[in-house]
């Protein structure tokens, strides 16, 4: 007897419109986290006013760079989403706490739903 594959087929359309969206995304946190590695004015601002020393803006940011270079490499790709998943998750809880509004909230919410 022959194995029946079902694996699902995808159109090119699709899969080009998932892996751009995955690439805007992971340039968006990049970007963010080069922000906390270069540590402007701004971000130094915005992170105290959240709860956090500013010592610990360099080390969220390396850990956010790490999390984003492994969601964009395919063979590491799940760990990516599962730890991006989880530093949006921090900031969602962060947000909610410092009573940051609803924008940031949602923002961080839909970025997580798109990794």
């Amino acid at each position: 007897m022959e194995a029946i594959s079902h694996a699902p087929i995808v159109s090119s359309g699709r899969m080009w419109t998932g892996r751009i969206m995955s690439w805007l995304v992971a340039l968006f946190l990049i970007a963010d986290a080069v922000m906390k590695l270069v540590k402007p004015a701004f971000v130094v601002d915005a992170n105290t006013q959240l709860g956090y020393r500013e010592s610990v803006i360099i080390p969220i940011g390396v850990v956010l760079l790490v999390s984003a270079v492994l969601y964009l490499i395919p063979q590491t790709a799940v760990l990516g989403a599962i730890l991006l998943t989880g530093y949006l998750g921090g900031a969602v809880a962060t947000h909610v706490r410092a009573d940051g509004g609803v924008f940031p909230i949602v923002f961080a919410i839909v970025f997580g739903v798109l990794v």
